[in-house]
């Protein structure tokens, strides 16, 4: 049967492989070699990205798979030792806080020498295990506009290609404490969320749904264009000072959504019904406290930054 279907390698695309640990199976070398002689290796062509192990747990399973921690911590060691023998670059690791901090007594032997692919659906890739300040994956949903999971490479383009070429990279580090974030197409998450809605606040009409996709793209070049902001569509400082309205008891629509929202991110349990009323201004006053703010209950320029940072 002839296969039309252009080969992702002829496509362009940069692809890799990953292997799913089984700790409890054999030696974490044994499974390097199988992975490395069945697809996993790497090699600096420019497309091939250095092979992933995934450490996480099985449904079904003993969430550690019956390993005591600092076995697993030897098991992951063993593999990743071998995986550099044979190809010359660690593997990265992909895994999720909690099960890594339950699983390895939250180790940093790998942080100074492995990248991270963290997954966490919460709309932000922190808290990272311990001994990583940067991350060079994040996978934010197992289901969304794309097949399979969603993950964004903390990075360029450039920086993916590069990656490839040299099976290594560095992460840029965290946006400073207190900066806006940097939203942009590609994106998905919490923030997105919050973006949307306050779109929707000043006059757009995109479905909330925390993907950043080309119709909030436009709706963003949009709103920066009436306001003489640069119409990048990348929502950085300037835009989400332009967006954040302030709001307050009383008020109500897709602006008080969005504080609800993430009021709800941030621990609250409100209905999202855009009616800012007594509950909802008794969690931002909470909000506030917790973050040192004038426990006011009105959501102005530094609680809205508390809330999206």
């Amino acid at each position: 049967m002839r296969n039309n279907h252009t080969p992702p390698v002829q496509a362009g695309l940069i692809r890799g492989a990953y292997h799913f640990a089984r700790p409890d199976k054999s030696s974490g070398s044994a499974q390097a070699d199988y992975f490395v002689d069945h697809g996993g290796a790497w090699r600096p062509d420019g497309k091939t990205l250095p092979g992933v192990l995934d450490v996480e747990p099985t449904p079904g399973l003993p969430t550690c798979y019956g390993v005591a921690p600092g076995t697993t911590v030897r098991w992951i060691a063993s593999f990743d030792g071998e995986y550099l023998r044979r190809t010359g670059r660690h593997p990265v690791i992909n895994t999720n806080t909690s099960w890594w901090s339950q699983c390895t007594g939250n180790s940093s032997a790998f942080a100074a020498t492995n990248l991270l692919w963290i997954g966490s659906y919460t709309g932000t890739p922190h808290p990272l295990p311990d001994g990583w300040s940067r991350y060079a994956i994040w996978q934010t949903s197992d289901s969304g506009p794309f097949p399979g999971d969603q993950d964004l490479f903390n990075g360029t383009a450039r920086d993916l290609q590069n990656l490839a070429l040299k099976g290594t990279y560095t992460p840029p580090p965290p946006p400073p404490a207190g900066a806006w974030p940097v939203v942009q197409q590609g994106y998905a998450g919490r923030q997105v969320t919050t973006l949307q809605y306050l779109l929707d606040a000043h006059g757009a009409s995109l479905p909330v749904d925390g993907s950043f996709g080309p119709g909030t793209r436009d709706a963003v070049v949009a709103f920066q264009t009436r306001h003489q902001l640069d119409p990048d569509g990348i929502v950085g400082p300037r835009t989400w000072q332009a967006l954040a309205t302030t709001v307050r008891e009383g008020d109500h629509g897709a602006a008080v959504r969005a504080v609800q929202a993430e009021l709800d991110a941030h621990g609250a349990s409100l209905s999202v019904d855009g009616s800012f009323g007594a509950g909802t201004r008794d969690a931002v006053v909470a909000f506030q406290t917790r973050n040192q703010l004038t426990p006011d209950g009105v959501v102005g320029p530094g609680t809205w930054l508390a809330l999206v940072n």
